[in-house]
């Protein structure tokens, strides 16, 4: 068997966009509030019958949610545009290290029911 083990935090942000619809709104500092899931999937360990530590796993996500939770996130270097694709991938870069077995996550954008999530690939 296979084990998923998920869980969510909540982040509200701001930013700017340059795109090639919607530019005026797009430009002007505007914010949204967000929603990531974070999955891990793999074993259990033998001993501890646990896929990981729910207090390792809480702090990961806290330490992301804290990078983007009330920011400017024009500001965060290594973010990129304020898109999903590129929120999902910042908090995989960040949750990974202490995460081994992450599998997926999802930042979803309430406004507009909108998601993007990222995966693991799988191996060949």
């Amino acid at each position: 068997m296979i084990y998923e083990l998920s869980k969510e935090f909540r982040f509200d942000s701001a930013h700017t966009l340059h795109r090639t619809v919607d530019v005026e709104p797009s430009l002007r500092i505007h914010g949204h509030s967000y929603r990531a899931e974070v999955v891990l999937r793999g074993q259990p360990d033998a001993s501890t019958g646990m896929l990981m530590d729910l207090s390792l796993f809480e702090r990961s996500l806290e330490e992301a949610r804290n990078g983007l939770d009330h920011r400017f996130l024009d500001e965060i270097n290594d973010l990129g545009p304020a898109t999903m694709e590129n929120l999902a991938a910042w908090i995989w870069r960040k949750v990974k290290p202490i995460c081994p077995n992450l599998w997926r996550v999802t930042v979803r954008r309430d406004s507009d029911a909108g998601a993007c999530s990222v995966f693991e690939r799988e191996a060949a």
